[in-house]
């Protein structure tokens, strides 16, 4: 199996998937924190989950934002790679899934999937594309880096 450093489309790849999840994460977060009701009032679909709290997507917008560090930094500290892009992921496909379970248990419709697909489950699926990239170039290589 040819390493990242070997194969230049596998490259691309990957660091393109790593910098849409830094660069989307992070921007969101900082987003949320920044100006929390914008945020609401123009993400689609925010306005019909219940009403306005500073506070919520604040605490929302902390997370968004580490996640989108902690794949940067997994990317530049391939030790840390594994642990890292694996955390963010776990909390990217639990938030997917309950988005899922919304749809399930009749909260939301099924249209609300599809709204959501770009800044829910898309991260979610990069997430899982790259953490378990990771996992086989640790077991191609047989050493404790990815």
């Amino acid at each position: 199996m040819k390493s990242i450093d070997e194969n230049s489309l596998v490259a691309m790849l990957i660091l393109s998937m790593v910098a849409f999840n830094t660069l989307f994460l992070s921007a969101n977060g900082l987003f949320m924190l920044a100006t929390p009701q914008v945020w609401y009032d123009s993400v689609p679909g925010v306005t019909d989950t219940g009403f306005f709290n500073q506070h919520f997507i604040r605490d929302i917008g902390l997370i968004q934002l580490f996640l989108g560090v902690a794949f940067g930094v997994g990317l530049a500290r391939p030790e840390r790679r594994i642990g890292l892009w694996l955390v963010a992921t776990l909390w990217l496909a639990a938030h997917a899934a309950f988005h899922l379970w919304e749809v399930a248990v009749g909260i939301c419709a099924p249209s609300a999937l599809l709204r959501d697909f770009p800044a829910v489950s898309l991260p979610a699926i990069v997430g899982a594309v790259l953490t378990f990239w990771a996992i086989s170039q640790r077991h191609a290589r047989g050493s404790a880096y990815a």
